[in-house]
Parts: structure tokens; C-alpha cells; sequence
């Protein structure tokens, strides 16, 4: 049924539940699954470059390096021969999501309800939120 799901990530207990889903159903269907953690920078936009912006650009690729790893222990937990492939991009999170998903032919996008803060879907609304209403193949959210 699936080829190929997207499993978006930033590191969250969502993500991890999502995570979770994902592996379930690469299993049952053999797909391979796509982790996604997005660099968001754009807080640097506009602002002079200097040691600061790039320690916390440095700061921030750490971070997501360390999603996509949390992921590949949950995967361990699975079956050994579902296919991973891990991404890093920088920008927005829903945007870079759905062209990933449009990039990399994704069937089936597992994403976790909500991030980190509570706050950050204040100021910008749910990734999840964005996504599901502009995806062109099927999403899953997670709780």
C-alpha cells in the first residue's frame, strides 16, 4: 500500500509517537521511511552575520542531527530491514515538508499533533495543522 513515508521530526514526544506509527506500517508494507528534521533559520534573516548567528546555526544542525539519531534508535526497536534515509533542510518546517514529500514521491506523510512548544503553534500555527491542508498524498497525526 505504502512506497514511501515521510516522518518529519523536531525532536518532540509527538515525533517519537509518530515515529512509532511509521515504523508499524514501513513493516507491514515494506516502505521505505524518509526522516525529515527541517532547520528553521529564518530568525537570522535580515540579520548582520557574525560568530553569534553562526554558533546557533552550528547550535541547530546539532539539534537535528540528534532527531534524525532519536528516530534511528526507535527504528532499531523495529525490523532491521525497513529502509531509512535521513534528511536535513533548512527553512520553514511545512513548506520544506511538502516539497520533500512532492520531491521524494511520498505516499504517506506520519507526523506527529504538535512540537516542542506550545508557544512556537501560537506564534505560527500547527506544522501538522499546515501540512494536512496542503499535502498532495495522505497524512497520519500523530498524538
Amino acid at each position: 500500500m505504502y512506497n514511501k513515508i515521510l516522518l518529519p521530526t523536531d525532536g518532540s514526544k509527538y515525533s517519537e509517537n509518530a515515529a512509532k506509527h511509521a515504523f508499524f506500517l514501513a513493516e507491514k508494507s515494506g516502505a521505505e521511511v524518509v526522516t525529515l528534521s527541517v532547520i528553521e533559520n529564518g530568525f537570522s534573516i535580515g540579520l548582520p552575520s557574525d560568530d553569534t548567528i553562526y554558533e546557533v546555526n552550528q547550535m541547530l544542525k546539532k539539534e537535528s542531527k540528534a532527531n534524525i539519531d532519536r528516530i534511528e534508535e526507535i527504528k532499531n526497536e523495529y525490523d532491521s530491514n525497513i529502509k531509512l534515509t535521513p534528511m536535513v533542510k533548512e527553512g520553514s518546517p511545512a513548506p520544506v515538508i511538502l516539497d520533500v514529500a512532492e520531491d521524494e514521491n511520498i505516499d504517506l506523510i506520519v507526523i506527529g499533533s504538535s512540537g516542542k512548544s506550545s508557544f512556537d503553534r501560537f506564534l505560527m500555527g500547527s506544522v501538522a495543522s499546515k501540512v494536512v491542508k496542503s499535502a498532495k498524498c495522505s497524512v497520519l497525526v500523530v498524538n
